[in-house]
């Protein structure tokens, strides 16, 4: 069967859905196949996004684009210094100072 992706906002209305479910007397997972999701999923899904509002919700899901992007800017960055360190010769390709010893 194919995994379908759901948005934020997506999630965090079926968690409000299953919710009202639950407030109703249902149980978890009566509830969560009611909003056609696994228990585990919504378990995961809480744990997550639990008390996020949906535009709470966009915004972490745009910060940890940011932050997965900055983090790959930074390694290709570091790849740049250390490689042309690395043929130099010299042990760590720095310069000591009186200062570092």
């Amino acid at each position: 069967m194919a995994r379908k992706r759901y948005q934020a906002e997506e999630i965090i209305r079926k968690l409000r859905a299953i919710e009202v479910h639950m407030a109703k007397g249902l149980k978890a997972e009566e509830a969560s196949r009611k909003e056609e999701i696994a228990e585990q999923t919504h378990y995961r899904w809480r744990r997550e996004y639990g008390g996020l509002k949906i535009d709470q919700a966009k915004r972490l899901k745009e910060l940890e684009r940011e932050n997965a992007r900055l983090k790959k800017l930074l390694a290709e960055a570091g790849s740049r210094i250390i490689l042309p360190l690395a043929g130099s010769g010299t042990d760590s390709g720095l310069q000591r100072t009186p200062e570092t010893g």
